[in-house]
């Protein structure tokens, strides 16, 4: 028996489904939608990808996404220069941004093997606290440990957000290491 392939919609199924966090049933629910519900919507996110694509770049100063040479923190004069905040993503600076309860600017800083020490002091430049907002593993521990060794001689102080318990989950639902972090970082009350 032949198998019944269309060409054009495998192709877009494969791109859907090279997305994050998207499976193949997915990824072909929405190339369907695409190409047989809703055409006009389809073309418009063509569109806005290919803007993207071609207009979004790292910021020169911070990493952050940007469509110029600073992003718009960087570029922002009422933000406060002396907190910096280190991320693992740009995506971790849309998040924080979000809560609207940092003023700081930023960092992103991938990997240890990405770092790029030069560009790391130029960004500290004026930066009394250095805060790393990373999510707890041994990786992120060992990036927060170099980085603290690369900048000592600087007079700057060094936090990370807290961690622990989420609020509304129950203790079995808990990770270990969350759990042990939280103990370790319990409060007064």
């Amino acid at each position: 028996m032949k198998h019944y392939k269309i060409e054009a919609f495998e192709n877009l199924v494969e791109a859907f489904g090279s997305l994050p966090s998207i499976g193949k049933k997915t990824a072909i629910r929405l190339a369907y939608h695409a190409v047989m519900e809703d055409g006009f919507g389809a073309m418009k996110l063509a569109h806005a990808l290919e803007t993207g694509v071609n207009a979004i770049q790292k910021c020169s100063k911070c990493h952050n996404m940007s469509e110029d040479e600073l992003c718009a923190i960087c570029s922002d004069p009422y933000r406060d220069n002396t907190k910096l905040c280190i991320v693992q993503s740009a995506k971790d600076i849309l998040t924080i941004e979000e809560s609207g309860q940092f003023d700081g600017v930023y960092y992103v800083v991938t990997e240890v093997g990405d770092l790029d020490e030069a560009h790391l002091f130029y960004a500290v430049g004026g930066v009394d606290e250095i805060i790393f907002a990373f999510p707890p593993s041994i990786a992120t521990d060992t990036m927060i440990l170099y980085i603290e060794d690369k900048l000592k001689g600087l007079e700057i102080n060094f936090t990370k957000i807290a961690q622990g318990v989420p609020t509304g989950v129950d203790l079995e639902n808990i990770d270990v290491m969350s759990l042990s972090r939280a103990l370790e970082a319990r409060v007064k009350i």
